[in-house]
């Protein structure tokens, strides 16, 4: 019998070898060969961290350490510099009153990496690898682009978020350019620390986080941020007087929070740990450990996020520039012309939210805020490069050394980062954010839709497909939030005020959603509305496993 690809579902309609049915991938579209996989050329799981047992019991502390690892990694991603400079400009614009927004969006993000994680521990596959096993060749290269735009957009915010944090650490001796070879540098050489062992890498992101929480906690304890305000914010669904520019602050929120790359990573993360597919109990308790592990992990990346709006929404709403201006030069801070003389409502970013911060609260407040931005974009860096292999690897099936793998993802992300940071000055990136964001935004369906699609399919998922409540749920959920986003980018496109960028929009816009309906259509067929299925492959019939995988060992 040939080795098959541990994980490997295949259709009933196939023929047989030595008695054990045999074929390939096609719930949507099959591979160009029925030649039965290898073992997937992996990324960095060299070695699996090992599963305690403890029989007869229902819940096992070291177990739940066993599996504590990846929904660290993935919680990295809402702790990025972007969501930072969301936070802070949340709580600049609408004080206390979008915190609940924060925390919606939050729990919205787990439930989603939630049919990450299950994809990847009941398949062995992560997202990108069922993508490619899954889709036509033309949908599934304009796929792989659509996530790599979205990575690369991710990851010029972090990684010129980390050059910021160089250059207020350095009082502006540092030049944003070369903040970003210093990140590079620098990333480059974190991300081989798993050759030292797969723990060790997890722990070293658990510093990072802990650093985090430490600098952005300090900050809140020293602003002193009024506890009534912040669990009214929190728990009251409701923004008394907010106008637009509180709306399209909410709308940016979940842009921030929910990040199409990180759907990818999740489902390849979990594959670290050694569970034994062939066994139901074993696949459904790693599930249940994956999800108690990415709970706790979000809700510890949801307190720093409440820290920063919190701290912001204290000091700092309804300020004008003009009195920061006066506060700045009061105190002999160096940055007092980044506030103009006027009455403006005071807008912030990173950068500015340290320099005002210091002006405020002494420079110690400005220094502890640069190095927590920098664990920050240090962090998200590094998952972002992750992310960047999984999902070329797994889109286009490289075989690469790993060296080659690293360099050439990290430099399809890094290229136009340098670029702006040579040509683009640091107290004017704000703009750039914007755009970043809003790029983003319209990937996210990129990501939601092939991960609900995939997931409800009892031909990929077997016993573990989602059933009729999650597939409303998740449906609701997908839809109401791509159409926040897609409220965003108008939004956004509409304050251009050009013509020409108007009919690009428009000629584009045309494009964008017949790919996103042609993906809807594969997904509502998977979600059970037969009528759709007209031409489409999608099979919900139940899979079966080759040789021992028949059936799940009880």
């Amino acid at each position: 019998m040939t080795d098959v690809q541990d994980g490997d579902i295949l259709e009933e309609d196939s023929g047989q070898e030595n008695g054990v049915q045999t074929n390939h991938y096609s719930s949507i579209s099959p591979p160009a060969s029925p030649v039965l996989q290898e073992e997937p050329f992996s990324t960095y799981f060299d070695e699996k961290v090992h599963i305690p047992e403890a029989p007869n019991q229902m819940f096992s502390f070291r177990k739940l350490w066993a599996f504590t690892g990846p929904g660290f990694l993935m919680s990295i991603a809402y702790l990025d510099p972007g969501n930072i400079e969301s936070d802070l400009q949340s709580g600049a614009k609408a004080g206390f009153k979008l915190l609940w927004v924060l925390l919606g969006a939050t729990i919205i993000g787990l439930l989603l990496q939630r049919l990450a994680a299950r994809l990847g521990v009941v398949t062995g596959m992560h997202l990108a690898e069922v993508c490619n096993r899954q889709y036509p060749t033309v949908p599934r290269i304009i796929l792989w682009l659509m996530v790599e735009l979205a990575i690369i957009g991710s990851d010029m915010q972090e990684v010129i978020g980390c050059a910021i944090a160089f250059n207020l650490l350095s009082v502006g001796r540092i030049p944003l350019w070369a903040g970003v070879l210093i990140t590079i540098t620098d990333t480059f050489a974190f991300l081989f620390l798993d050759k030292y062992g797969l723990r060790k890498l997890e722990a070293f992101f658990g510093f990072l986080i802990t650093v985090m929480a430490i600098s952005f906690g300090y900050e809140y304890v020293l602003v002193k941020p009024d506890q009534g305000e912040v669990l009214k914010g929190m728990f009251m669904p409701y923004c008394a007087g907010c106008g637009p520019v509180q709306l399209e602050q909410a709308v940016g929120i979940v842009g921030a929070v929910i990040m199409p790359h990180n759907i990818y990573l999740h489902s390849a993360l979990v594959k670290s740990r050694d569970v034994d597919r062939k066994k139901k109990e074993d696949v459904k308790e790693a599930n249940k450990y994956f999800f108690i592990e990415s709970t706790i992990a979000l809700f510890i990346s949801f307190l720093i996020n409440v820290f920063v709006v919190a701290v912001f929404a204290q000091a700092f709403y309804d300020k004008t520039n003009i009195q920061v201006n006066d506060m700045c030069n009061a105190t002999g801070s160096p940055h007092t012309n980044l506030f103009p003389l006027n009455n403006n409502t005071l807008e912030v970013d990173i950068y500015k939210g340290g320099v005002v911060l210091g002006c405020f609260f002494g420079p110690a407040a400005l220094y502890i805020w640069a190095i927590g931005i920098l664990a920050a974009g240090q962090s998200s860096t590094m998952t972002g490069t992750y992310s960047g292999q999984f999902v070329m690897e797994g889109f286009l099936n490289l075989k690469w050394s790993r060296f080659a793998r690293v360099l050439l993802t990290r430099s399809i992300a890094i290229t136009p980062t340098l670029l702006v940071a040579i040509f683009q000055d640091v107290h004017h990136l704000t703009g750039m954010n914007d755009f970043l964001n809003v790029l983003q935004s319209m990937q996210l369906p990129f990501a939601l839709i092939p991960i609900l699609t995939f997931t409800s399919l009892t031909s990929i998922m077997n016993d573990f497909a989602n059933g009729l409540l999650w597939k409303i749920s998740g449906g609701i959920v997908i839809l109401v939030v791509c159409a926040i986003n897609m409220y965003f980018v108008i939004v956004y496109v509409t304050a251009l005020n050009s013509v020409l960028l108007y009919v690009f929009a428009a000629l584009l816009s045309v494009a964008y959603l017949c790919f996103v309906a042609y993906l809807s259509w594969h997904c509502l067929v998977a979600l059970g509305v037969s009528c759709l299925d007209c031409g489409s492959r999608v099979s919900n019939r139940p899979a079966v496993f080759i040789e021992e995988q028949s059936e799940y060992d009880s």
